[in-house]
């Protein structure tokens, strides 16, 4: 193997356990491509060489002594810079923490951690996770590995470049309007938006406390199932997190979707996304459907009203966590995340019970749909990223600004908590990546991880890399 960048974590995994292939070696050389990528990027932004070969060598020796942890043992990984870490330096991308280090770790860090995986460092993020582009952060904008004049898609737009340029096996990020999902769509990579309430955000900076989830960006299905695996479970530090059994993700993952149900929304997802993005999510749906799936169109009521929603969540919830920094130490958040956080004073309490009342009529309006299907498929994104700066698009003879484009396909999974999986399906006459998103019901992340797998067994587009 010339270079063992390239090697999924599922085949990692096989190597470090059978011991063909060496975790020492491994961190070796992701920290050589950081090294020598990262700068045109910008995805790392605290990075932790000798530690993590120190993790490394250990788990190097638990596994030639017999005592292998488990398929992430040995695996170099980053985290989120929103993702508290104990001794280490945890920004979430704002100068308001720049020299913040926590006494602990969060529950996702943990658990990893104590699965085996091997911390190579931290990863940019839009200020507090606070915007879908991640040019806005006290680092400066993390860049497209695809195009570096674009930006990467956020908040967890450095684990998305991190994870598509090969600096990192897998990374942790957070979703609140799409977070994981649109860096995944941006930079052609699989990201995993779990149930709400399915895993800990213990100790992850929140943005929205109603609409945060955690989860896993990484190259394929099969690897997100493997990354997440340690993940679920209840949580005394979080009370929202479900007590009931969690599956091996990984074992579901035999190929087969015959009779599987998919309904592809009849309007919303499709109507106001670019062309290519349609074309290519249908085409996608259509391997699905040659797999033995069986498609169907379906309507989903009530959800146009989605992203205004969302937009009144955000700006509530958002604004009064930073109610005290805001007016005290303003000065030290972005211009952009400032105007948030202040334009959330405006919001009625009316109008965040209204929103509340709307996200529990669209539950009910999803639940119906999918009692009649197993998951739903639809274009991830309307768009592909798209320069770092840009600020309006025009979609089918309509402008719009990006900021409420780029959210439109990933805000409604949030609102009701539904599991949501991304993954490439082809690229766009700009060269950009271009995805398809999978939802399905509450705690079936076996179910949508499968029809991934399925179709990324069926098709090579999870394969495709940016060039060095």
């Amino acid at each position: 193997m010339s270079d063992i960048t390239e090697l999924s974590i599922a085949e990692l995994s096989q190597g470090f356990r059978d011991k063909s292939l060496s975790p020492v070696a491994a961190a070796e050389a992701y920290l050589a491509r950081i090294s020598t990528h990262n700068d045109r990027v910008n995805a790392f932004v605290t990075l932790r060489a000798d530690e993590a070969l120190a993790e490394a060598k250990e788990a190097e020796a638990e596994i030639a002594g017999g005592n292998w942890r488990g398929p992430l043992h040995g695996i170099p990984i980053g985290h989120k810079d929103l993702y508290q870490t104990a001794g280490i330096r945890s920004t979430a991308g704002s100068r308001v923490l720049e020299n913040d280090i926590p006494n602990e770790d969060a529950t996702a860090v943990a658990r990893l951690k104590a699965a085996g995986a091997v911390m190579l460092g931290k990863l940019n993020t839009h200020e507090y996770a606070y915007g879908p582009t991640n040019d806005s952060s006290m680092f400066g904008p993390c860049r497209n590995p695809w195009d570096n004049s674009r930006f990467s898609g956020g908040s967890s737009g450095g684990s998305g470049a991190a994870v598509a340029l090969r600096l990192c096996a897998g990374a942790t990020g957070s979703d609140t309007g799409g977070s994981i999902r649109m860096p995944a769509a941006c930079c052609g990579i699989t990201g995993l938006k779990p149930t709400y309430g399915r895993s800990s955000r213990a100790g992850i900076y929140p943005l929205c406390w109603t609409m945060d989830h955690a989860g896993p960006l990484t190259r394929s299905a099969e690897d997100a199932a493997l990354m997440y695996q340690p993940l679920p479970g209840p949580d005394g530090r979080d009370a929202t997190v479900a007590d009931r059994p969690v599956p091996d993700y990984a074992g579901a993952l035999d190929g087969n979707i015959k009779g599987l149900k998919i309904g592809v929304p009849t309007h919303y997802f499709f109507d106001r996304a670019l062309p290519e993005n349609e074309t290519a999510a249908r085409e996608a749906i259509a391997v699905l459907e040659g797999l033995g799936a069986e498609v169907r169109e379906v309507d989903i009521a009530h959800i146009d009203y989605a992203a205004a929603a969302a937009m009144v969540l955000y700006l509530s919830e958002g604004t009064a966590y930073h109610d005290d920094h805001i007016a005290t130490i303003g000065e030290l958040y972005t211009d952009q995340v400032r105007l948030f956080l202040e334009l959330g004073n405006y919001v009625l309490a009316k109008d965040y019970l209204h929103a509340q009342r709307y996200r529990t009529l669209l539950g009910h309006a999803m639940a119906d749909v999918l009692a009649e299907v197993d998951v739903l498929a639809m274009p991830a994104l309307p768009l592909t990223a798209q320069p770092i700066g840009q600020e309006m698009i025009d979609i089918r003879g309509q402008s719009e600004s990006v900021f409420g484009a780029i959210l439109r396909n990933t805000e409604p999974f949030d609102l009701t908590g539904l599991p949501a999986l991304v993954m490439p399906c082809g690229f766009a006459s700009d060269g950009m990546p271009l995805s398809l998103q999978i939802a399905g019901r509450p705690f079936d992340e076996a179910g949508i991880l499968k029809v991934g797998h399925a179709f990324q067994q069926a098709t090579d587009w999870h394969k495709r890399r940016p060039p060095d």
